[in-house]
């Protein structure tokens, strides 16, 4: 057998519910030269037999298993069994769109500068049905580093498809951090200078909003999003007096939404106050930061909204 073009690395813990929907999202794409790493990370639900019905019929799935140890080490253990030269990413329930695995691959093999394909992407509620949430994945700055410094505008671990070389030369993802660790990860590329970041403008990504994974510590987020932030500054000192300050704007505007979407009017608000200290005009020029102000003082409105449009009554997503 030939060598796989690309190897999918799908994450996999307790989504019983979801992996054979992101599975045959992959059984659907046009492009066929892939595996498919599927990593069980300790799982006490059916997903490890689910996976096994794919790898039984088709010899492109691959099933492998390991104790739990968080989304990095999934992630990490799956690229280390890889045999490709690209690398794609899937969360177990999040889904690919036709032609997607085609498409990012093509533009991988047109130029040898670009290291990473990435797409707009599409949020989906928790039983699959699209939501009003659309990522368009276009940064907010030229310089891909100060734009990953603001904003992931990669968006979700479900997206990006990149050169396996890549982490040869930086390393994987930091099994450390309890969030963040993908925007740690494209940041670390990015202070390469070496590698571009090539966006597709097409929807080719659906990522899932989970009621399960609507529960969050925002204190922790706060010290992961802190502690990925020092590191790039400390990888490139000349960002520090110029973009900290925006950096800081918008990591409080993140903040400010999870807190609402947590219910925690009163935290978003402090949040969102900070962020206009740090930075105000970062609601003039970024919509999505616009949107969260208004959302946090037309609270709870925007809550109520947020959360039919999930079809849900009691989460919402960050």
């Amino acid at each position: 057998m030939s060598t796989p073009e690309v190897s999918v690395v799908v994450p996999a813990y307790n989504v019983e519910k979801y992996i054979a929907d992101a599975l045959s999202s992959l059984e659907r794409q046009s492009f066929s030269n892939f595996e498919v790493l599927v990593v069980d990370d300790g799982s006490s639900d059916r997903t490890p037999e689910i996976i096994k019905s794919f790898s039984d019929r088709d010899s492109r799935f691959k099933l492998l298993q390991k104790p739990n140890g968080g989304l990095s080490s999934a992630r990490n253990y799956g690229i280390r069994h890889a045999q490709s030269e690209y690398i794609a990413l899937l969360d177990g329930d999040d889904i690919y769109g036709l032609g997607k695995l085609a498409n990012h691959v093509t533009r991988l093999r047109s130029s040898p500068q670009i290291g990473i394909v990435y797409s707009a992407s599409q949020a989906i509620s928790d039983d699959g049905t699209p939501t009003f949430i659309r990522l368009s994945g276009k940064p907010i700055k030229r310089d891909p580093l100060a734009a990953l410094l603001c904003k992931n505008f990669i968006g979700h671990g479900s997206n990006a498809i990149f050169r396996r070389c890549i982490v040869d030369e930086i390393g994987g993802f930091d099994e450390t951090l309890r969030s963040c660790e993908d925007v740690d990860f494209w940041l670390r590329i990015a202070a390469t200078k070496k590698w571009h970041f090539y966006r597709e403008p097409k929807v080719y990504s659906f990522y899932r909003v989970r009621p399960s994974g609507l529960s969050f510590d925002v204190q922790e987020m706060k010290a992961s999003q802190l502690r990925v932030i020092i590191a790039a500054c400390k990888r490139c000192p000349e960002l520090i007096d110029s973009l900290l300050p925006t950096a800081y704007a918008y990591m409080s505007r993140y903040l400010a939404r999870l807190s609402l979407t947590a219910g925690d009017v009163t935290s978003a608000r402090k949040f969102i106050n900070l962020a206009l200290v740090c930075d105000r005009t970062i609601f003039l020029l970024d919509p999505r930061s616009l949107l969260t102000l208004v959302s946090v003082y037309l609270a709870p409105l925007s809550q109520l909204a947020i959360r039919r449009s999930l079809g849900s009554g009691k989460d919402t997503p960050s």
